[in-house]
């Protein structure tokens, strides 16, 4: 059975911000290479941070440019939200570390 909070993030796209808006931009790059990241969506009761263990294959950071604080950057990974298994997609404008995200369910939770 999915998880309501889940079922809703995986409807449509969402606000979302990458990480905490006061890390560094060279905090932040180094967590992406590192492959783990925090992804919050804002417009949840509370607000819902997830962990993102990013997909370095479906992740783009190409067309970013982290000196410049500029450009689109594209992220994809999985984490678990309410004993869902999810893959989070979220495209982030870097200069403002907002843009859209979603959620697609992998595996639901089995009672």
């Amino acid at each position: 059975m999915i998880n309501e909070l889940v079922q809703r993030l995986s409807e449509g796209t969402h606000e979302v911000i990458l990480e905490d808006r006061n890390d560094s931009y060279e905090d932040i790059k180094r967590r992406i290479e590192d492959g783990y990241v925090h992804i919050t969506f804002t417009q949840t009761n509370g607000r819902t941070e997830l962990g993102i263990n990013i997909d370095s294959d479906n992740t783009n950071v190409t067309s970013v440019d982290f000196d410049q604080k500029d450009g689109v950057l594209h992220i994809e990974g999985t984490t678990n939200l309410n004993y869902n298994l999810v893959r989070c997609v979220a495209d982030i404008d870097l200069s403002t570390k907002k843009g859209d995200g979603y959620l697609v369910v992998l595996e639901e939770e089995k009672i």
